[in-house]
C-alpha cells in the first residue's frame, strides 16, 4: 500500500510541476529576475505549496503514524547553522543559474529535456563530492 501511495503522490507532484511551469527553466529564471522581465506567476505556485505544507506539517505533528501505518518521522532540529545557510545559498544559486531544482529536474529529464539530465548528473556529482568531503572530516 505504501508504494501505491508513493506512486500516486509522485504522479500528482510531477503533474503539478508540469502544470505550474516549474519544469521550464525560462519561466523559473523569469520569476527570479526581480529587476528585469519579472514573471510573478510562480509566486502563486509557491504560496499554494507553502499553504499545503503548513497544513500538512501541522497535521502530521499530531499523528503518531503515517497513512501507510509507518511511524511518523519529522525533523526535530531547529538549529540554523553555517552548513544550513551555505546549503540554502548553494541551492538558490544553482536554481537561479540552471533554472531547475531537484524535483522539477527529475520530471523534465523524464520528459526528455537534455538540460535537465545534465543538471541531474551535475547535482549527483556534487552530492557525491559532498559525501566524500564529509567522510574525510
Amino acid at each position: 500500500m505504501g508504494n501505491l501511495i508513493a506512486l500516486a503522490s509522485g504522479l500528482v507532484f510531477g503533474l503539478g510541476l508540469i502544470a505550474s511551469g516549474m519544469t521550464q527553466p525560462a519561466k523559473v529564471k523569469g520569476f527570479l529576475d526581480l529587476f528585469g522581465a519579472w514573471d510573478p506567476s510562480l509566486a502563486l505556485v509557491m504560496g499554494g505549496a507553502i499553504a499545503v505544507g503548513v497544513y500538512a506539517f501541522a497535521r502530521a505533528k499530531r499523528q503518531a503514524r503515517a497513512w501507510t501505518g509507518e511511524a511518523m518521522e519529522l525533523p526535530t532540529s531547529q538549529v540554523i547553522d553555517r552548513r544550513l545557510v551555505l546549503g540554502g545559498v548553494l541551492f538558490g544559486v544553482g536554481w537561479g543559474v540552471a533554472g531547475y531544482c531537484p524535483g522539477p529536474a527529475i520530471v523534465a529529464a523524464g520528459s526528455g529535456a537534455g538540460s535537465a539530465a545534465i543538471f541531474l548528473v551535475a547535482m549527483l556529482a556534487g552530492m557525491l563530492a559532498h559525501d566524500r568531503w564529509l567522510a574525510r572530516r
